[in-house]
């Protein structure tokens, strides 16, 4: 297999360039892409240091900088270099620019200015924190969404997902052998999801976090037979709820996250860069 270095630099803390390049490699199944970010760069020193470094692994670059000087100094090196890179807003700012006659700002991080949204945003990520895994059966109450899921079906990432896009998220684990808080019953049946996987992934998840955990794959915890129990059991709570259910096996985090909130009638545009 093919291996491809990929460096993303931004001003900001680059996940957007990040999602371009991973959904771009993505296609590419005989290519390994090794991608590292490098964050808040806002000055030419540091910035020099991570180009040439990039020319010694030979890595290509996806870069998201407002500012003109340095954005123009990675396309010149490049160009100079040889260097395959993409910038990821300059081109959109000066569309932009083009189509409503303004002049950006060229100001590093104002999405990620300290607005009332910001605030609300950190406050939902805390709220995930502190009612992750049924933590606090009380928060099942104040969240805006209750995830339900045996072991292993996403429901922590897609928490912290969803607290990204504002949302309080509560989730709780269920199981044959586990206790559900009678706190569960008091939420409305339209703000519950139920999460399911295929009994034979969920048991190849399961037994490589065994294995991360330098223990034996083969376990009570990770026999398909024992997943199929866990499964029914979740089947019959959904339904007797009456919740909305969501099979996550060939789904990203992503794809979960917005049938989601479409299901409540929210915006699923959300910005990270």
């Amino acid at each position: 297999m093919k291996t491809q270095n990929i460096f993303i630099i931004s001003d900001s803390s680059g996940a957007t360039a990040q999602t371009l390049a991973q959904t771009a490699a993505s296609q590419f199944p005989n290519i390994k892409a090794e991608i590292r970010r490098f964050p808040f760069i806002q000055t030419e020193s540091i910035l020099k240091g991570i180009l040439n470094l990039a020319l010694t692994k030979k890595a290509m670059i996806f870069h998201t900088l407002v500012s003109i000087e340095l954005s123009q100094m990675v396309v010149t090196f490049c160009k100079e270099h040889g260097i395959y890179d993409f910038d990821c807003i300059q081109t959109p700012m000066k569309l932009l620019s083009e189509a409503t006659g303004e002049e950006p700002a060229h100001v590093p991080g104002l999405i990620h200015d300290l607005n009332e949204n910001y605030f609300e945003r950190i406050s939902a990520i805390e709220f995930a924190v502190e009612n992750d895994d049924g933590k606090n059966a009380k928060g099942l109450l104040e969240a805006d969404i209750v995830l339900l899921g045996v072991s292993r079906t996403s429901k922590t990432p897609l928490s912290l997902y969803l607290a990204n896009q504002n949302q309080r998220v509560a989730n709780l684990p269920i199981g044959p052998d586990l206790h559900i808080p009678d706190e569960l019953n008091h939420v409305k049946k339209d703000r519950i999801f139920g999460l399911l996987n295929t009994p034979e992934k969920l048991s190849r998840i399961r037994k490589q976090r065994m294995i991360s955990y330098g223990l034996s794959a083969d376990t009570p915890y990770s026999d398909t037979k024992n997943i199929k129990i866990e499964l029914d059991f979740a089947k019959k709570l959904y339904k007797k709820i009456g919740c909305l259910v969501i099979n996550v096996a060939n789904k990203s985090i992503e794809e979960t996250a917005t049938i989601i909130l479409e299901s409540l009638n929210l915006d699923t545009t959300t910005f990270e860069d």
